[in-house]
């Protein structure tokens, strides 16, 4: 497969970066929208009072000294769950003894694909983002570990998980659009998404990523 070597992303970069982290404004919605499918993402408006707060990680870590992060296929089993069959990041809602959100999200990182929390650094925040499907209240946290995880999946939440390297979120020909269906019949259309892994990373998850990726390009 051709690699675009101005996209690799190594270690080292990433590493020498990290003094500019926390520094560097978010851009916000705005970013978050180019990858949005306006009918089931209208412009945003506060969320409700009722939303459920939750953590999800943004997880950095090296593979033959490119960086790449991980994502989780959710269980298609788990009737009760919105996004059962999605990828998504591992993250969850808060519980008692959590410190906070972003210790919510590297807790549910241990439990769902078992990435040891001691060795998680959290570097920054991204911006909520609230998912009215399931009337959460999503914050996202970019966090990394020096070591490449030793994945083990919690099978009765996760199917599977995609590893994928920066250089391809942040590839033009790994974005495109399709229409999704959902549920009874209905079929969302012309739905910007990443082709990663073989599938189809859309929604919230697409959004964070869109971000990321304009927030790191501006590094």
């Amino acid at each position: 497969m051709f690699i675009r070597k101005h996209l690799v992303v190594h270690w080292s970069h990433l590493i020498s970066r990290l003094p500019q982290l926390a520094q560097l404004p978010l851009p916000g919605q705005e970013a978050q929208f180019r990858m949005a499918h306006l009918g089931r993402y209208p412009r945003p408006s506060p969320p409700p009072l009722h939303a459920r707060d939750a953590g999800v990680l943004l997880l950095l870590y090296p593979r033959d000294e490119e960086v790449h992060t991980v994502f989780i296929r959710r269980a298609s089993r788990v009737e009760a769950d919105k996004h059962k069959g999605q990828i998504s990041f591992p993250g969850g809602k808060k519980e008692e003894g959590d410190l906070d959100l972003a210790a919510s999200a590297v807790r549910e990182a241990e439990e769902e694909i078992g990435v040891n929390r001691a060795t998680v650094q959290v570097l920054r925040s991204l911006t909520p983002l609230y998912i009215p499907v399931s009337n959460f209240l999503v914050h996202p946290f970019l966090g990394m570990t020096t070591t490449e995880p030793s994945f083990i999946l919690q099978t009765e939440e996760v199917d599977d998980i995609l590893e994928i390297p920066l250089r391809q979120i942040f590839d033009p020909d790994y974005q495109r659009r399709t229409d999704i269906p959902i549920h009874s019949g209905l079929t969302l259309q012309d739905v910007p998404y990443y082709h990663l892994g073989g599938q189809v990373v859309w929604g919230a998850t697409a959004m964070i990523l869109s971000e990321f990726q304009t927030w790191w390009e501006g590094l």
